[in-house]
Order: C-alpha cells, then structure tokens, then sequence
C-alpha cells in the first residue's frame, strides 16, 4: 500500500520571480509569513532547499498552548520557476 502523500501549492504573485523565491524560501522571510492566523507564529524556520533536504518551520499558538513542527523533504526544486 502506498502512503506518499503529495501536497501542491500554487499562487499568483505580481513580482519577479527571483524576489518571490527569495521570500517564500528563506527562512528569515518564512517567520515572517508562516501562519494560519494572527494567533499563531512560526518562531524558527530550516529550509535545506536541494533535492534530498528537509524543511523544517516550528509553528506555535502565541499564547504558548500548543505547537508543532510542519517538515517534510524535497524531491525536486527549481530556483525561480514561474508555473502558471
């Protein structure tokens, strides 16, 4: 049985490419945009952005009630690719 789980994420941004990536891929910018609600934060980011690396964004409640750490690996990155 196979498990593997895909996720696909997709916006429209009207930006160049190379600053978008910078944003979405740094970890300095990550903490600044990763969260479901102004309740929450994300206090630290990993982002090792190779084939085989791992990203790793600690996501927490500001109130300190709960936390967790949303990771995963990345099979295939290519820097600055406009999808639409």
């Amino acid at each position: 049985m196979d498990t593997k789980k895909t996720i696909t994420v997709q916006a429209v941004i009207n930006a160049p490419a190379e600053k978008v990536w910078q944003l979405y891929t740094a970890p300095e910018h990550i903490t600044q945009w990763n969260y479901a609600s102004d309740d929450w934060h994300t206090p630290r980011a990993e982002n090792d952005l190779k084939p085989g690396g791992k990203f790793n964004y600690r996501m927490e409640a500001k109130n300190g009630s709960f936390g967790f750490d949303f990771w995963g690996t990345y099979e295939k990155i290519t820097t600055n690719e406009l999808t639409l």
